[in-house]
């Protein structure tokens, strides 16, 4: 791979970032004999974040770049383990970067810089650099991550996060079941209710051989979200009430990221990965949806610009198609609910969520699944819960008019061969998105945490007003419990 080769060129694509999913499509784009420039502030090396993923969910090519596989894969809803019965899998950063520039060959360039701007002159984008570079290309791609950088993500309402802190570290005492792999634990009685109603938090722990354990206190999704400080507290505390104090600490981790991107607005700058909204609302993932879908994305970019039509129209009707965004309104809708439940019924949430059948729960936590199936599995989780989690889904879909069931229901009848065109004059960035400004700084905080710290270096920013509606005084619970259920069916196909 040539670093900084053919800096004063032309190239066909330029990706802006240099993690896993926007190192994804560079090395299929470059695959397909495209020139393809990666500006990143770093030389390429492995990805620091710790990334897991369901076995089945990774390219074939990505599955051998794993560092473990857990078959005893369990969720902790009640003292009883809810066995998920799915291969999971720990990513290995450095055989993945490796295997990704493999992929890319010779056709793909890294060059180490900060970009600040582009913009389109001719038939050319000219990206800048903070230290004054300017780049040339036919295509950009904004894979920056989290609220993206050339495209920022107007998040409604405010950026809604998942949190979490954790420790790769030895321990005396399993903190969990040796072997295992805990992909949720919200057993809490070290706790007092009302410190989980209001932060609920939960474990998420990989044994990684011997005395060795990857061990997170995560938070699903708040807004605002905690501390760093705060869930490294609950984290030892945890350790503390199991009698697992850990020693030889290897490293740490602080992840803090948005978890409710609207389907993004196609325009002449195609994104990709977290920068395109590809969190999934629901479990946060988005790594292995985004290598499983570069071919697909590169080979609409590439045919495009072999046929001089527009390649960012066509990578976005790749990325993005009629389903995938009625499927979004869904999820979003479901994530509203989950900010409205309050913290000590999450766990019996996921056990309902759990007693779907295997195939229905895997295909809602999958990034392609269809809007009719979605709304089947969400009407199925509606029927099993107890109403304490039932009434916040009807406040979410009252509270969140651009999300309404109705609106769903319009989008579930498009064909699949309706197609997005972007306008043809559209701004490089969304007006009103994400800016450094005061204003900005100002919206994006509540209450006494200022949710920029929260976020770091994850994010730049959020407008909105963190205020969720909830149900008007008055309005009759039940008439509206029925009339939530009669759209779901409607959405879902499934009749009463």
């Amino acid at each position: 791979m040539p670093v900084d080769a053919f800096s004063d060129q032309v190239t066909d694509v330029l990706v802006v970032g240099g993690g896993p999913s926007g190192l994804a499509l560079a090395a299929e784009l470059a695959a397909l004999s495209l020139s393809v420039r990666v500006v990143a502030p770093h030389p390429p090396q492995p990805f620091a974040p710790t990334y897991g993923a369901w076995l089945d969910e990774l390219p074939a090519w990505a599955q051998v770049c794993t560092a473990q596989v857990w078959t005893d894969v369990r969720v902790y809803t009640s003292p009883q383990p809810t066995p998920l019965l799915r291969p999971y899998a720990l990513l290995d950063n450095a055989r993945l970067l490796a295997a990704l520039l493999e992929r890319a060959g010779e056709g793909l360039c890294w060059t180490q810089g900060r970009v600040t701007g582009a913009e389109q002159r001719g038939n050319l984008w000219h990206v800048r650099g903070e230290a004054g570079e300017e780049w040339a290309a036919r295509l950009v791609v904004d894979a920056s991550g989290h609220g993206g950088l050339l495209l920022p993500t107007p998040f409604e309402g405010g950026a809604a996060l998942q949190t979490a802190y954790g420790i790769v570290a030895h321990f005396a005492r399993p903190p969990s079941p040796p072997g295992a792999m805990v992909w949720m634990d919200y057993r809490t009685p070290h706790l007092d209710p009302a410190d989980v109603r209001a932060e609920p938090t939960f474990l998420y722990s990989m044994h990684l051989g011997e005395d060795r354990y990857f061990v997170q206190e995560t938070s699903l999704i708040a807004r605002p979200a905690p501390t760093r400080e705060f869930m490294q507290t609950r984290l030892y505390a945890r350790l503390e009430a199991l009698g697992t104090p850990p020693h030889d600490t290897e490293s740490d981790e602080w992840v803090a990221f948005p978890m409710n991107a609207p389907a993004p607005v196609p325009g002449p700058i195609l994104a990709y990965g977290a920068a395109a909204g590809l969190v999934h609302p629901i479990s946060g993932f988005q790594v292995a949806g985004a290598l499983k879908d570069a071919p697909r994305v590169a080979q609409a970019v590439a045919t495009a610009l072999e046929n001089g039509e527009d390649a960012a129209a066509a990578g976005w009707n790749a990325l993005w198609p009629p389903e995938r965004r009625a499927a979004r309104g869904v999820h979003l809708l479901d994530l509203g609910a989950l900010l409205e439940l309050p913290g000590d019924c999450l766990g019996d949430f996921f056990a309902a969520f759990f007693r779907l059948p295997a195939a229905e729960w895997h295909a809602f936590l999958a990034p392609h699944t269809g809007v009719r199936e979605l709304a089947r599995s969400m009407l199925k989780v509606f029927a099993h819960a107890p109403n304490a989690v039932r009434l916040p889904l009807v406040r979410a879909a009252l509270a969140h008019p651009g999300v309404s069931l109705r609106a769903l229901r319009e989008a579930a009848r498009m064909k699949e061969s309706a197609r997005f065109s972007h306008p043809p004059d559209a701004a490089a960035g969304h007006p009103g998105g994400m800016t450094n400004s005061d204003t900005t700084q100002r919206e994006a905080n509540s209450g006494d945490v200022d949710q920029q710290e929260v976020i770091e270096e994850g994010m730049q920013g959020a407008v909105g007003n963190v205020n969720a509606d909830g149900l008007a005084p008055g309005v009759d619970r039940e008439e509206k419990l029925e009339e939530l259920r009669e759209n779901m069916a409607e959405v879902s196909g499934q009749q009463q």
